[in-house]
């Protein structure tokens, strides 16, 4: 979308409205979202300039969208499949799968590692880089500096090596902790919904695969 508004400027800028129909239905509330990460706010600014109206229209049946919209740099015939999310009646887009990035993720591979900005928030996460200093020097003082419902919790937190894990018990599959960063969280959210073997997830299906591999509070 961004680009052909960038191809075809000098023909759609003015005071004339034309109408946008996009495979992505979450464009519709985007700009009236009073919560918006950074990069969001920067795409908005750059929307601005542009006299438009959205018209969502399912991928199933914006065929031309959907196929200009998909990552170009893979074919699906070529990838493995890794696990299939269950179809959600609500949803508009087919599901597929993701591929694994080797921390129990399912998303595709992103210009910075992912695991290593994960690791760097957690830095400015006051929360959790208490949480981890404790687990990694488990002494009387790192622990008396965490709040009480934290160290009432904190057999549910454990270390993989730069990553912080979550898990309610010994039976559940540690889900690597995302701390609270609006970028991060951004970005994990557009690899799932875009990635490789998966097409366009709906958002249910999008946010079930997140909950799977991480964890943050309010996550669904």
């Amino acid at each position: 979308m961004r680009y052909a508004l960038i191809k075809f400027r000098v023909n759609l800028l003015g005071e004339q409205t034309f109408a946008v129909y996009p495979d992505h239905a979450s464009l519709r509330t985007a700009m009236k979202s009073p919560h918006l990460s950074q990069r969001m706010a920067r795409w908005l600014s750059f929307f601005a300039e542009y006299n438009f109206v959205v018209h969502y229209k399912p991928g199933k049946n914006n065929i031309l969208a959907d196929a200009l919209s998909r990552r170009p740099d893979y074919d699906p015939r070529r990838l493995t499949r890794h696990q299939d999310i269950p179809d959600d009646d609500d949803d508009d887009d087919d599901c597929a799968t993701c591929v694994t990035l080797g921390i129990n993720a399912t998303v595709s591979s992103p210009v910075l590692p992912l695991r290593q900005q994960i690791a760097d928030a957690y830095e400015e996460d006051a929360f959790y880089a208490a949480i981890i200093r404790y687990l990694r020097n488990p002494a009387a003082d790192t622990l008396a500096k965490l709040t009480r419902p934290t160290r009432d919790a904190i057999t549910r937190y454990d270390l993989d090596g730069d990553l912080l894990t979550y898990a309610i018990d010994t039976f559940d599959t540690p889900r690597v902790v995302i701390p609270a960063d609006d970028d991060l969280r951004a970005r994990l959210v557009h690899e799932y919904h875009d990635a490789p073997a998966g097409g366009h997830l709906g958002r249910e299906k999008t946010f079930a695969a997140l909950s799977r591999d991480f964890f943050w509070p309010r996550i669904v």
